[in-house]
């Protein structure tokens, strides 16, 4: 038997009703994707404003950056072997300080991560010009790689899920509403290292919190009470990027390792003559 008109009449206003409290249409090109674009954090903003350096550029290193937290990806379903935070965070480490000062950088950052390609690089060229070029006195063919006088060490030494969670919800005549939030936190330390004598110079570290936010509704309603039921769910959620988190927090504590050797007397600003 058809359902009467009121009940298809109910029926739509219960949709209406429950789909106004979420919104679920995609944005426009949402099933496309974005274009590739690069982003410029207000973090990264605040580094390139730092002031010019009162001194010649700093030579500096970075090695590795770790995830030291261990976390995996949460999920109440089966086994997550994906990690919780980026496994290449050393890339925001070396961005971050060739971005301080702007048009006038402060450091000069050597590579290290790849250092056993240009090594073995290296030793290609001078067995080739060795080799077909009759070079013996190849030393001299090659300029010497930098080295750092400071080597930037540290990681992401924290990882904490559900710092605050809570939601609301109600339920009336079969119609119900909720909403769900949870923050989570990063946090990130790093030291400078003095490379003669292996003496820490400075040291400092920077905590982000990550949001997320989700709201819903749904119907369950008998229209007919033998067979026919009517069920509606509808739901929207946002997160924050740990990725984005993790590299704002860096950054961040980047600006504080500059000003904190300021401090120190380690560097200082140009004066202005």
């Amino acid at each position: 038997m058809d359902l009467a008109f009121p009940q298809i009449a109910a029926a739509i206003a219960i949709f209406c009703f429950v789909s106004g409290c979420a919104t679920t249409t995609p944005p426009e090109g949402f099933y496309q994707g974005e274009t590739p674009y690069t982003m410029e954090t207000d973090t990264m903003k605040r580094l390139e404003k730092i002031p010019e350096l009162g001194q010649p550029q700093i030579t500096i290193a970075v090695y590795n950056f770790p995830d030291r937290t261990g976390q995996r990806k949460p999920n109440v379903k089966f086994s997550q072997l994906s990690t919780a935070v980026t496994q290449g965070p050393e890339t925001w480490v070396i961005n971050g300080l060739k971005a301080v000062g702007g048009n006038e950088p402060w450091f000069i950052v050597v590579e290290r991560q790849g250092l056993d390609a240009i090594i073995k690089e290296r030793q290609l060229i001078r067995s080739t010009r060795e080799l077909y070029d009759g070079e013996s006195d190849v030393k001299n063919q090659l300029k010497p790689l930098k080295f750092a006088g400071l080597i930037v060490e540290g990681g992401i030494v924290g990882y904490d899920t559900n710092i605050t969670s809570g939601g609301a919800g109600a339920r009336y005549f079969g119609i119900g509403v909720s909403e769900q939030y949870r923050t989570d936190q990063v946090t990130v330390s790093i030291r400078l290292v003095a490379v003669q004598t292996g003496e820490i110079l400075l040291t400092t570290s920077a905590t982000k919190t990550i949001a997320s936010y989700s709201s819903g509704g749904d119907v369950f309603r008998f229209l007919d009470m033998s067979t026919k039921a009517l069920e509606i769910e509808t739901g929207v959620a946002t997160n924050e990027p740990v990725n984005y988190a993790i590299r704002t927090t860096i950054e961040h504590a980047i600006h504080n390792l500059i000003y904190e050797g300021i401090d120190k007397g380690l560097w200082a600003f140009k004066i202005e003559e």
